[in-house]
């Protein structure tokens, strides 16, 4: 018990003097489509405060060795109700309910979009990767996936 108490003492501490607990995550699969995909990079925060519509990276509740990406809906007693952006995969609060805070290791910040395939790139088409590649990952106030407009879902590509 006291090492967790040093250990979040130390955290504190970093943020007070403002040294960011910064990472890298990849993203494998497809469940943030069309807001992320496998092979996106996030930049994240560890210990950052979550809102609803965050971005965040997660310990699956059934395997905690398993890291997860999810966008945190909203706040429950019990914990945080998280959902995938894309509605076809369900493997979020759909399957495992809420998901305790402790679960929750850090907020994505920044998607870096993986660079275009080997082989020739135009002049044009490598621009165009570099002024998309880097964006901030923004909160969104969806309440369902199935609420999405076209428009929002063409936007996010």
């Amino acid at each position: 018990m006291q090492e967790q108490l040093d250990e979040r003492g130390q955290e504190l501490d970093r943020e007070r003097r403002g040294l960011l607990r910064i990472g890298l995550a990849e993203v494998y699969n497809p469940s943030m489509v069309p807001t992320l995909n496998p092979g996106d990079h996030l930049v994240v925060r560890y210990g950052a405060p979550v809102r609803p519509g965050d971005v965040v990276v997660m310990k699956h509740p059934f395997r905690q060795d398993l890291l997860i990406v999810k966008r945190a809906v909203e706040r429950r007693e019990s914990g945080w109700w998280v959902m995938g952006d894309n509605p076809l995969v369900e493997n979020d609060s759909r399957e495992f309910g809420t998901v305790p805070d402790e679960f929750v290791v850090a907020r994505a910040w920044v998607r870096l979009r993986r660079p275009p395939g080997r082989g020739q790139r135009s002049a044009a088409a490598l621009l165009s990767w570099v002024a998309s590649a880097l964006r901030p990952v923004r909160s969104s106030a969806r309440s369902a996936p199935s609420e999405r407009s076209l428009s929002r879902r063409l936007r996010a590509r």
